[in-house]
């Protein structure tokens, strides 16, 4: 959770006018002889929903990092809001960071947390919060070290979501929390996103969960952007053949294969290419079923293949 001890709300200085809400330009971060990060840029617009997407390791945690001023990227420029946030008190105001391995005072009870969440971040809605521990069945007065996984996981989303920062961060919160209780919180995520847009950034590995709540999407992969894209763009780009293999070899001649799988005489691809309705009908025709690509499948092709999706 983000915050700053030197600024309180009466003195922040608000940047979510601010179209451009972050960027990376040619950013690179090194740990000794590991790259973590190498040649990252992307621009995260202001009230947008946005996925970061990629599989463990692939540098997700540390692009979230460097955007709220936890690292220090090695070289290259990064801004939030316009500015360096490194230890820049104006920017972090604005900016909430909640992580899955997010830790709190143990001694402290869950009202003394919310409570000192209200005092740093200068956006909090207290109503709001009281309405998610309701939500959440979280209880008030438990100590923070006699909650399960699943009761912290959904303190961290509920300070995340109570924080209504403009620039809100969620690197895998919620992955303590049951299947329900995930649906809860992209429930209240959207509806209150409806209401008081922002900018939101969900890292997950959970992709086909959340994959209605994201508008854009940057994929990551062994430290650099493989995919930095429009969702409905992404989406429309792939489509799954399938049938027998003579037939779908026949039709993977139009375009790309991203991705192929074959048992017996059976065959299914991943392909890049435009399939008219037409052609659908032809082929359904001859046995083979043409269906959109969900965007886990494209996630998982373009990391497999560290490849950019280019149209």
């Amino acid at each position: 959770m983000n915050s700053s001890t030197t600024t309180t709300k009466s003195h922040v200085r608000r940047f979510d006018e601010t179209e451009l809400v972050a960027s990376m330009r040619a950013v690179n971060r090194s740990y000794g002889d590991v790259d973590a990060l190498s040649d990252v840029s992307f621009e995260i617009s202001q009230n947008k929903i946005y996925g970061l997407l990629g599989r463990n390791g692939a540098g997700k945690t540390t692009i979230m990092q460097i955007l709220t001023g936890q690292d220090l990227h090695t070289s290259g420029d990064v801004e939030v809001f316009g500015a360096a946030p490194f230890e820049n008190a104006d920017v972090l105001a604005n900016v909430c960071f909640v992580k899955e391995s997010q830790t709190y005072p143990e001694d402290l009870k869950v009202k003394h947390v919310l409570v000192a969440a209200g005092h740093l971040l200068p956006h909090w809605d207290h109503a709001f919060a009281e309405a998610l521990l309701d939500d959440f069945q979280l209880p008030l007065c438990r100590k923070v070290k006699k909650l399960s996984r699943g009761m912290r996981s959904a303190l961290g989303v509920i300070i995340g979501l109570a924080s209504r920062a403009p620039l809100t961060l969620f690197d895998e919160p919620y992955l303590g929390l049951d299947a329900v209780a995930r649906q809860l919180f992209y429930d209240r995520l959207l509806a209150d996103y409806a209401e008081h847009p922002r900018t939101v950034v969900l890292s997950t590995h959970l992709i086909d969960e959340v994959a209605n709540l994201l508008e854009h999407v940057i994929v990551v992969d062994s430290g650099r952007i493989v995919v930095d894209e429009d969702a409905d763009a992404l989406r429309g780009r792939a489509v799954v053949v399938s049938g027998p293999i003579d037939a779908v070899d026949a039709v993977a001649t139009s375009g790309r294969v991203l991705r192929r799988e074959t048992l017996g005489a059976h065959s299914r691809i991943m392909l890049q290419a435009d399939v008219t309705e037409t052609e659908r009908i032809r082929l359904r025709e001859a046995g083979v079923q043409v269906e959109p690509a969900s965007l886990q499948e494209l996630v998982i092709a373009t990391s497999t293949q560290r490849k950019e999706i280019t149209a």
